[in-house]
């Protein structure tokens, strides 16, 4: 049986290291935020290489959701697509994909609009989609009565391999101690994007370690990260424990 695993998170949560600690299981395909380009057609949004992505992906929303409930690429038995709800500005939202089996990924507002703020001059709340993490989360218990499976990057980055285990009892799949390691460089499954956002993230071969001191943002925007700290410790409040 094929299973695809939605794993929803707003930028700069360590959402490309998951997609290569996924991608280094053998059974598993990965798939870039497909919706990537839908999103920046519908919205114009002036994001870095907008015109580069649309024209390089299907920026049709129906088809691009029949694609991801569609045959697994490479007959593998896994799918992991890496998705942000933010993207989801048409009629195609979490609810198209009830067949599959979803997970979230938060951290910290202020590490996120400190990190994010490196890459884009201008960076507002609704960039860093936390209310819309927090709708599809409890979309997601609606849809399978049980509580959403959340992660928070800075319990990954202390301790990869207890919430990489954790993880997958909790989507019901088998760990693969190949999620722990990959090697450096790009993919051929990246986002034409990985060449402005995923430079450091090429670099690597694991998860770093533990995050340092918490950044100190300037007033501008502290104000922003601070209008997502609701709906960050909504999320928390249900993250993996262990």
């Amino acid at each position: 049986m094929s299973i695809r695993i939605a794993m929803w998170s707003g930028p700069r949560n360590i959402s490309t290291a998951m997609m290569r600690s996924f991608g280094g299981r053998s059974d598993c395909a990965v798939s870039d935020e497909p919706f990537y380009g839908a999103f920046l057609k519908t919205t114009g949004q002036r994001q870095p290489m907008a015109d580069d992505v649309i024209a390089s992906m299907d920026c049709e929303w129906q088809s691009v959701a029949e694609a991801m409930r569609g045959p697994v690429p490479d007959g593998k038995r896994l799918w992991y697509q890496k998705h942000m709800p933010h993207h989801m500005v048409a009629d195609i939202s979490i609810a198209d994909f009830a067949e599959h089996r979803h997970a979230f990924l938060i951290r910290d507002p202020d590490r996120v609009v400190a990190s994010y703020a490196v890459k884009r001059v201008e960076v507002t709340a609704d960039d860093l989609g936390y209310e819309r993490l927090v709708e599809y989360a409890d979309r997601a218990a609606q849809m399978t009565g049980k509580p959403p499976i959340i992660l928070d990057s800075a319990d990954i980055l202390r301790d990869p391999e207890a919430h990489l285990r954790a993880l997958c009892t909790a989507l019901d799949i088998p760990w693969d101690a190949g999620m722990l390691s990959w090697q450096a460089g790009p993919r051929a499954t990246d986002g034409l994007w990985a060449a402005h956002w995923y430079g450091r993230v090429v670099e690597t071969t694991g998860f770093g370690g533990p995050e340092g001191a918490a950044p100190v943002l300037a007033a501008k925007e502290k104000g922003i990260a601070d209008q997502c700290r609701d709906a960050f410790l909504k999320l928390s409040a249900l993250r993996i424990r262990l």
